[in-house]
């Protein structure tokens, strides 16, 4: 059993979180089952991507935007 996510049909949009002047590029993938993928597009498509289990992703943004982390 593979752990690593099959991406491929991932359709990446550019966070609202990212800045407009190419510094910080943050892309996430609302479209696969299960998880919230999350890469930085500086890295280019074939770079790696942090996985968030769907049910952490809003608590993840949440303490993001409260500072917490």
């Amino acid at each position: 059993m593979s752990t690593t996510p099959d991406l491929s049909t991932a359709v990446w949009r550019t966070s609202s979180y990212s800045n407009g002047d190419g510094g910080e590029c943050v892309e996430v993938a609302d479209n696969v089952p299960g998880i919230v993928p999350v890469r930085d597009s500086k890295t280019g498509p074939e770079g790696p991507a942090l996985a968030f289990a769907r049910e952490r992703w809003a608590p993840f943004v949440a303490a993001l935007g409260d500072g917490s982390l």
